[in-house]
């Protein structure tokens, strides 16, 4: 057979799409597998979002759309940043893509070089690495340790950054730990990168209504203007409108590197669903209330996961500000055996013997660059929640 590319190498499946994948399988074989590997909403998409979508198709909005948009998302779009970021943007400066990741991945094949650097503070997302090695970049992973409340220091990300560096990367609230700094910690964040004009700023704010006790997100641009021209700032509707199967997302930014990215975007796959696009703009402009009732969900959710993996022996797991991820730390069960026999050294063994014998599907922190953690995703109903929760403790409780 003829050979594969060498990238390739550079790119593995996600092992949160990995971990899914495996319990979907040993459900369809009958086995009662909870899955909180995978984090998607498990509400459904707003009534009003389907009833533009099907109103636009009966319409005869089916055509290809435009590559970079439709007038009517964009302006929508246009409107949630004056009204959630205090951000204007032209329409030239939006981009709408086949979901977050899209728009992440086209910023980065329009602007890395080889060998330019991406700094990346960690835990992170999965994919942020791979796609900036798909690009030709060098991940350059910055800890950002639970101490300081899984928030990058200025300090850190100021040493990372060298003539190479191309990006600094930000995720608040952050995926896998809900971490989310203050105003203040932005703006020291932008002070630092202020010093370094030959750096670009993306800034992913995809969880960014979802917050709990009080705490406000203030996105990068918004907070330090003087950042506004090196930065994009990426959203979608995924997570706040529950719309993760739909693939809208969005990037704001300068102009120059929108027209870039526009490029990019159609040599892969040109337009974005004129359907979906019409229920995104209908989600983004309709009422906003069904996103502070689910908020209120996640709340309760998370601070019933909290205090039921506390009490399981081995596990200390912090409280998250946002999104819909806890981030315990395994530390205490490592050097132990499970019941079945299976000897737990590193968080990836932690997650396998769990899934194999307590049927709980979780991910590794390993994934997300830093052990010995796990991601759980509290986005799923209370009651299965609480039933994983009870099988992690009794997975603890019989460890020796």
């Amino acid at each position: 057979m003829p050979a594969l590319a060498a990238r390739l190498a550079d790119v593995k499946v996600s092992a949160s799409a990995a971990m899914t994948a495996r319990a979907r399988d040993l459900r369809a074989q009958g086995i009662a597998v909870i899955s909180l590997s995978n984090g998607e909403p498990d509400s459904p998409t707003p009534r009003h979002a389907i009833e533009a979508a099907y109103k636009a198709a009966l319409m005869g909005d089916t055509k290809y759309p435009p590559q970079g948009g439709t007038v009517a998302l964009k302006q929508a779009i246009q409107r949630k940043f004056r009204r959630d970021n205090a951000l204007d943007y032209a329409l030239d400066e939006i981009i709408v893509g086949n979901g977050g990741k899209q728009v992440i991945f086209n910023a980065f094949m329009a602007t890395v070089d080889p060998g330019d650097e991406v700094v990346i503070p960690t835990p992170h997302w999965i994919s942020y690495a791979d796609m900036a090695k798909v690009a030709g970049g060098v991940p350059v992973s910055v800890p950002c340790p639970q101490n300081n409340g899984f928030k990058p220091r200025p300090e850190d990300i100021d040493a990372a950054i060298t003539p190479r560096t191309k990006w600094v990367l930000l995720n608040f609230p952050g995926n896998p730990t809900g971490a989310v700094p203050s105003r203040a910690e932005i703006k020291a964040l932008a002070d630092v990168i202020m010093r370094h004009p030959h750096v670009w700023v993306m800034t992913d704010d995809m969880y960014e209504h979802l917050l709990y006790d009080g705490f406000e997100y203030s996105t990068i641009a918004a907070v330090e203007p003087g950042l506004k021209d090196r930065t994009l700032t990426v959203n979608g509707v995924s997570k706040t409108y529950s719309m993760t199967g739909w693939r809208i997302g969005f990037g704001g930014g300068p102009a120059a590197l929108i027209r870039g990215m526009f490029n990019m975007q159609g040599q892969a796959t040109a337009g974005v669903s004129t359907i979906g696009q019409a229920a995104a703009a209908a989600a983004l402009d309709g009422p906003q209330d069904l996103v502070r009732e689910r908020q209120e969900i996640y709340r309760q959710r998370r601070d019933m996961v909290v205090e039921m993996l506390n009490a399981a022996p081995g596990i200390t797991c912090h409280k998250p500000e946002g999104a819909f991820y806890v981030f315990p730390n395994l530390a205490g069960c490592l050097g132990r055996t499970t019941k079945g026999g299976r000897r737990i050294e590193t968080d990836t063994d932690f997650v396998q013997a769990l899934l194999e014998e307590k049927r709980v599907a979780a991910v590794q922190g390993a994934a997300y660059g830093m052990s010995p953690y796990m991601r759980i995703s509290y986005a799923t109903d209370t009651a299965s929640l609480t039933e994983a929760c009870g099988r992690i403790q009794d997975f603890c409780r019989e460890l020796t």
